[in-house]
């Protein structure tokens, strides 16, 4: 099998089911469902079975951790 990209084509995402996309964000499948209702994450997959993107969720993962140049605690 050939795994390299024609340069017309865009690459398919590579998708996870809700509950797999749930578990690596530490959220409810409920709460997959409500991002991708508000466009916070892009539904992929059929009408009977939603999949997400894993770049778009690590993505999402890193704008939601906190910065790493917080100040340093007094002593």
């Amino acid at each position: 099998m050939n795994a390299s990209v024609s340069p017309g084509k865009p690459s398919r995402p590579r998708t996870v089911p809700t509950e797999l996309a749930a578990l690596a964000m530490g959220v409810s499948p409920a709460t997959i469902r409500k991002w991708a209702s508000r466009g916070k994450l892009t539904r992929h997959g059929t009408p009977h079975r939603a999949e997400y993107d894993l770049e778009e969720l690590r993505a999402l993962t890193a704008e939601s951790l906190p910065s790493t140049s917080a100040p340093s605690p007094r002593q």
